[in-house]
């Protein structure tokens, strides 16, 4: 059986938690604490050298690093991986728009302030993080405005890569009172069957 090893509340490891469950997969979870190090332990860094969860373990005895990418592995033959080339390049197109001009404010606001309980210490960090986050959610709102998912009429893996610290912005200081189509998107995307929440 495939294992998981990831820490439950981090967003990277909660897309995969829930690729796994809308398409059914059977697997193995291992819990990793990132923030008392046990993801940088002699043991863990054999595994994967970058030092980082999530991080997929084969039957094999190989591994597969990145939340994206292993994104990519578990949505192969669901729904949530198109067929047509043109439209899995635009899922990816999302996919990068998460790791490049997302993630590294949303997510990382919400890490300082949530996991670390540093917002004091971060407090230069986390203003400078404040207009670059909020970009990244003006465009989330102007696609959505446009189409129901992040590549029209079809939930896909972008939609499942941006969902994970989308809807737990607010724990990174960022509102969403202001984006009324990321809000009707997440509810749609809380309604699929078999969706599973991040633990609180």
């Amino acid at each position: 059986m495939i294992t998981v090893y990831g820490d439950p509340i981090s967003g990277n490891c909660y897309k995969l938690t829930l690729i796994l469950a809308l398409t059914g997969r059977q697997h193995r979870w291992v819990d990793i604490d990132v923030v008392k190090g046990e993801a940088r332990s002699a043991e863990f860094l054999l595994k994967n050298p970058n030092g980082r969860v999530p991080l997929v373990a084969f039957e094999d005895g190989t591994f597969l690093a990145e939340s994206n990418a292993a994104l990519f592995f578990f949505a192969q033959n669901s729904r949530y991986w198109p067929t047509d080339s043109r439209i899995q390049a635009e899922v990816l197109q999302w996919m990068f728009f998460e790791q490049y001009s997302h993630e590294p404010f949303i997510a990382t606001s919400r890490f300082w302030i949530r996991f670390l309980q540093a917002r004091q210490e971060y407090a230069r960090q986390l203003a400078a993080a404040q207009p670059k986050g909020y970009a990244a959610l003006d465009v989330m709102e102007g696609q959505l405005n446009r189409t129901p998912w992040l590549v029209g009429n079809d939930t896909s893996i972008a939609d499942i890569a941006l969902f994970a610290y989308t809807h737990r912005a607010h724990e990174g200081d960022f509102s969403l009172a202001s984006y009324p189509a990321i809000r009707d998107w997440i509810e749609r995307l809380q309604r699929l069957p078999d969706f599973v929440a991040m633990p609180a």
